[in-house]
């Protein structure tokens, strides 16, 4: 009969192995709650998950999007943790034999986390380097102590028969120790991603809209259908779609925030937040549209947004007539740009502040961001805007450009069915319902058909702006049975979407979107 059971050394390369994974865990925990107590010190897991998505090619990135959506960073980030614990794992192993390692690749996660989060803005660089580098030595504190305890408890066989009792109870004092570490590193974490959380969030409530100058229309009957399943005309911050390379968002603090305009100017300007608010505000309802959105998909709101135009801005700095790209940057380094003539061409882009009647969600760009109604948000929207820079077009690309994504870059056509869903199945009447966008040329029809049969107009509601989207509705009278059902969109030039299919990549997706549904 042989014996199954794991060697002494193989179980000893385990223990060493957790031992390391929990000091690794440890390390970034009091980094996070560094960054919970300090708004100049950013959390280490961002910068460095920051630092990935810069580095990482425009494939990578496209994959990550496509296939796990807004969900992105949340994996990103669970998977830049799940890099460091595994990191932690091997060291400990290593060190079990080799103590000199444990300090050594502390010493060398240190430097790295160091490194990402000066270059992500560190408000408080002397306090990042003091915080981060103290985190990394208790890091390899613990692994050592784990290490030491872990030894005294692998008593030799003869030992242990000799002796009875010691190994067990050294192992206990081992179990308890590495336990200790572990929940240490997870109250840690937690506990900075929260004080992070509720320190921005009570910063961004604090903030009071002023009244604007130019009001929108509120939203009345005959600008909603009222259709069990059809998204709402306007879209709130909890289900606004959201698509940006922010790891975690960023905090930033209104007080202490400017806004630039440089480059190809007559003077250069600096705006602080209250500056913004104290200009004339305007509303505008804007649809906006993730460029990486799939025919059919959500990636893609309308919203109130109120804000300062930004013509108003760039008059005050003067515009210079070689001044061809309008750049924004974002706190994080984040960039996009747009034709210049984007901003004189009557869209009206906003620098907003506001949205649905709120101060800007932090999600969303708090507190102020660039909205430029036709253009896909990769090469305009901004969020979380700090600088505006002007220059050529061929002087700068933004940060997809380089990536795979084209330039030039408004925002196609488009129309979704939102009721029947894909597979369902219907008994009674069917109510086709959806939406349908094309800013800054507005909807002019859009038309549904089941099976082969002749193409139908819907019903429209009645358009808030020629920016924004418009609900859609059609009675149709189809018989027991399976069925496919299509739409498509004309815009307000005449022009009816292409039913040709076209990836998103690398100016927006093309097509009709279609269903199957079974009626009963």
């Amino acid at each position: 009969m042989s014996d199954t059971s794991p060697t002494i050394g193989t179980v000893a390369a385990r223990r060493a192995g957790w031992s390391g994974a929990a000091a690794a865990g440890l390390a970034l925990g009091i980094t996070e709650f560094a960054a919970g107590l300090s708004s100049g010190i950013p959390s280490a897991i961002s910068s460095i998950g920051g630092v990935i998505v810069d580095i990482s090619p425009g494939w990578l990135a496209r994959t990550a999007i496509s296939v796990l959506g807004t969900a992105d960073k949340g994996a990103l980030a669970i998977g830049t943790v799940v890099v460091a614990l595994v990191l932690g794992a091997v060291t400990g192993r290593v060190a079990s034999r080799r103590p000199w390692v444990g300090p050594v690749v502390f010493g060398a996660f240190a430097l790295v986390g160091i490194a990402a989060q000066l270059a992500s803005g560190a408000s408080a660089p002397a306090a990042t380097v003091i915080a981060t580098a103290s985190a990394a030595a208790i890091g390899a504190l613990a692994l050592r102590l784990l290490l030491d305890a872990d030894r005294r408890s692998s008593v030799p066989p003869e030992a242990a028969a000799a002796v009875p009792g010691p190994d067990v109870i050294e192992r206990r004092r081992f179990l308890g120790l590495l336990g200790t570490v572990a929940a240490g590193a997870l109250v840690a974490t937690i506990a900075g991603r929260q004080l992070i959380i509720r320190r921005s969030e009570a910063v961004r409530v604090s903030a009071e809209l002023p009244e604007p100058e130019i009001r929108v229309v509120e939203v009345s009957a005959e600008h909603a259908f009222d259709i069990p399943g059809l998204t709402p005309i306007v879209l709130g911050e909890p289900r606004f779609y959201r698509v940006d390379t922010a790891l975690v968002v960023p905090v930033v603090d209104p007080e202490t925030w400017t806004l630039k305009v440089t480059g190809m100017v007559d003077r250069e300007v600096e705006l602080t937040y209250d500056d913004l608010l104290s200009m004339p505000q305007i509303e505008r309802y804007v649809t906006i549209s993730c460029v990486s959105n799939p025919v059919g998909d959500t990636l893609v709101g309308n919203a109130k947004w109120q804000g300062v135009r930004l013509v108003d801005v760039l008059e005050m700095a003067g515009v210079q007539p070689d001044a061809s790209q309008i750049v924004g940057r974002s706190v994080d380094g984040w960039t996009a740009g747009f034709p210049t003539a984007a901003a004189f061409d009557g869209r009206d882009p906003l620098i907003v502040v506001g949205m649905n009647g709120e101060p800007l969600p932090r999600r969303h760009g708090f507190p102020a961001r660039l909205i430029v109604p036709g253009l896909y948000g990769y090469v305009s929207a901004t969020k979380w805007l700090s600088e505006i820079e002007l220059t050529t077009w061929d002087a700068f690309d933004g940060y997809w450009i380089p990536r795979g994504w084209a330039k030039q870059a408004p925002i196609k056509t488009q129309s979704r069915i939102d009721r029947p869903i894909f597979g369902d199945r219907v008994v009674g009447e069917v109510i086709a319902a959806g939406v349908a966008w094309a800013p800054t040329r507005g909807i002019a029809k859009v038309e549904v058909q089941l099976d082969d049969e002749p193409w139908q107009e819907a019903e429209l509601s009645e358009p808030l702006s020629e920016d924004a989207w418009v609900q859609w509705m059609l009675a149709i009278d189809a018989p027991p049975g399976s069925h496919r059902l299509r739409v498509r969109a004309t815009d307000g030039t005449g022009v009816t979407q292409t039913e040709r299919r076209q990836d998103p990549r690398p100016d927006g997706a093309t097509g009709w979107h279609t269903i199957e549904f079974t009626v009963a």
